[in-house]
């Protein structure tokens, strides 16, 4: 069975070059949350170095944050926004000789984009202008909207939990993450198993991501997965 593994990287959290050679896919920031021109670069330059798959990972410009507040923007605001960081983003790539091969929304706007209709339009109405799938919860609005517009893949967290609808847990929760590698590697399974996921994350930020992600790599290779990027 193939599953693809992704991390949000370009942030400035400094375990780029650590994180790299263990995932299959690279949700580089775009700079607005996070991160900056040269970071970005860097990271862009591992993912060409280890044949990693990048996605652009465009959040809400709120870096005192962390793009992790929610933001009250419209549906052309949103696309706007997306447009702006999707295109810089493609231009370092270009000067590094790599393409972006799909979207995935960062920190608030991307659970906004899952549960709110037109906070997804805006999200697709970006991601159709450049013809790029999207990445996102299954059965949430970001797929709906996706439908005969672009593709769109399932994703899953591996150090997240989840609530009963099929929404995370927000992080101000008790709770609301999963530590022990060995109880990630159960959820992937019942997210690939229940919810059609193709794609799992791991967050590049978490203090323990490089060892986190070694240990979830390495688990999931035992139980016969293949580690392949989804596009």
């Amino acid at each position: 069975m193939e599953i693809d593994l992704n991390a949000d990287l370009g942030e400035g959290a400094g375990f780029d070059a650590e994180l790299m050679p263990l995932i299959t896919s690279a949700n580089v920031c775009c700079g607005a949350h996070a991160g900056g021109p040269n970071e970005i670069a860097f990271t862009l330059a591992l993912a060409k170095q280890f044949g990693v798959t990048i996605g652009a990972h465009p959040g809400y410009p709120d870096r005192e944050n962390f793009g992790r507040c929610e933001l009250n923007l419209t549906s052309r605001e949103i696309a706007h926004e997306c447009l702006y960081q999707v295109g810089a983003l493609m231009g370092l790539a270009k000067a590094c000789s790599v393409g972006v091969k799909y979207i995935k929304p960062h920190g608030a706007l991307y659970n906004q984009a899952c549960r709110d209709e037109d906070v997804a339009v805006g999200v697709i109405d970006a991601a159709k202008v450049f013809e790029l799938p999207v990445i996102g919860l299954p059965q949430s609005w970001l797929g709906a909207e996706a439908t005969d517009r672009v593709p769109f893949f399932a994703e899953g967290f591996a150090d997240r939990r989840y609530r009963s609808d099929g929404s995370l847990v927000p992080r101000s929760e008790p709770d609301a993450f999963i530590h022990e590698p060995s109880e990630a590697v159960k959820q992937i399974e019942w997210l690939v198993r229940e919810k059609g996921v193709r794609t799992i994350c791991v967050h590049g930020d978490n203090p323990d991501a490089v060892a986190f992600t070694k240990a979830v790599r390495a688990s999931l290779l035992e139980r016969g997965f293949t580690l392949k990027a989804f596009v």
